[in-house]
């Protein structure tokens, strides 16, 4: 399905909120959802899960609406810049959030190459290839360390030494001669398209659902599915279910069990699949099994949504372990069969 093209002076409103809370990153959306009707989030996640790409004109033109909005409601006695600040600085990563800030704060104050922190290195290489070395030497010592790095490790041997031992010697530059090449390089980026940041629409929306109650989730992918079943489909093979987790090895299960506690298990298991109590059972050490048996047995009946509030918790720290690097999840694209 090819992606929405953005134009910032033709945006629908599902598009200006998608375009706003994909910036403003997972947690933020996920507790922003859970205070609209299911319509809305429907229309905007259609429209989340159909971007890939926000030109930065065009979250420039969000941005700048949502704070003359904000701003312009006489009855809230903060300020809006400010409030949005505390709300980006909360809620998104560091370079996210610097490129939200570069919105919020004074163009002239941006810093210089600050744009090309989302443009891909192999990209920067084929503009910059053709530049003196002192120039190459310039941009590179501006712009993330990571970054900088991968350019370098690109460029022709023969360049290497040259470019890294100027940018040693590089010492005091005119801010005028920076800037100018600032805007050389983005005038090049924007002739190939290149001058926007990358989202996932489709990984966002599936990331948020996850977080959603099981009766949400169905009734928004079973709408989204009247418009596009392949689209629902998609979004569905995104999605990370309770079950999902069998397929985390026997090592990496065993870490995810030393973070939950007997009375969670219990309740996720109330509806979970034979195989699933299994694994649990197979990865705990037998008098832990058998407490378990026994806590599942005296149990009784328990709310559905408890069940599901127990998988979720489940599901957030298997999230938090891999993101940790202490296990490690294969997404359904991933399994081999």
């Amino acid at each position: 399905m090819a992606s929405s093209i953005l134009d910032p002076d033709h945006l629908t409103g599902p598009q200006k909120a998608a375009i706003f809370l994909l910036a403003m990153g997972e947690e933020f959306t996920t507790s922003f959802f859970k205070g609209l009707d299911s319509n809305s989030i429907r229309k905007i996640g259609r429209q989340m899960s159909e971007i890939t790409y926000i030109p930065s004109r065009v979250l420039n033109t969000v941005m700048e609406e949502f704070l003359t909005n904000f701003g312009g409601e006489v009855n809230l006695a903060v300020s809006g810049k400010e409030f949005l600040k505390q709300v980006v600085a909360k809620t998104l990563d560091e370079e996210t959030a610097r490129e939200v800030f570069k919105v919020i704060g004074d163009e002239r104050a941006k810093a210089p190459f600050s744009d090309l922190a989302f443009v891909p290195p192999e990209t920067l290489v084929n503009i910059i290839h053709g530049e003196h070395p002192q120039t190459i030497a310039l941009m590179l010592s501006y712009i993330p360390k990571d970054k900088a790095a991968e350019i370098l490790s690109m460029l022709p041997d023969e360049q290497k030494a040259d470019i890294s031992l100027r940018i040693i010697h590089l010492g005091n530059v005119q801010e005028e001669l920076v800037r100018d090449l600032d805007e050389e390089i983005k005038k090049e980026l924007s002739k190939v398209g290149i001058t926007r940041k990358g989202f996932d629409g489709l990984e966002t929306l599936a990331n948020i659902l996850n977080e959603m109650s099981r009766d949400t989730e169905e009734y928004l992918l079973s709408r989204i599915e009247e418009e596009d079943k392949d689209l629902a489909e998609q979004i569905r093979q995104r999605m990370f279910v309770f079950e999902d987790l069998i397929e985390i090895d026997d090592r990496g299960f065993r870490e995810i069990l030393r973070n939950v506690d007997n009375q969670v298990l219990a309740k996720a298991l109330k509806t979970a699949s034979d195989e699933m109590k299994e694994k649990i059972l197979a990865n705990l050490s037998e008098r832990a099994s058998a407490m378990l048996r026994e806590d599942m047995e005296v149990m009784g009946p328990v709310r559905l949504k408890e069940v599901e509030e127990a998988q979720q918790y489940i599901l957030k720290v298997a999230k938090d372990l891999e993101k940790e690097g202490k296990i490690v999840i294969s997404s359904k694209e991933e399994i081999l069969v």
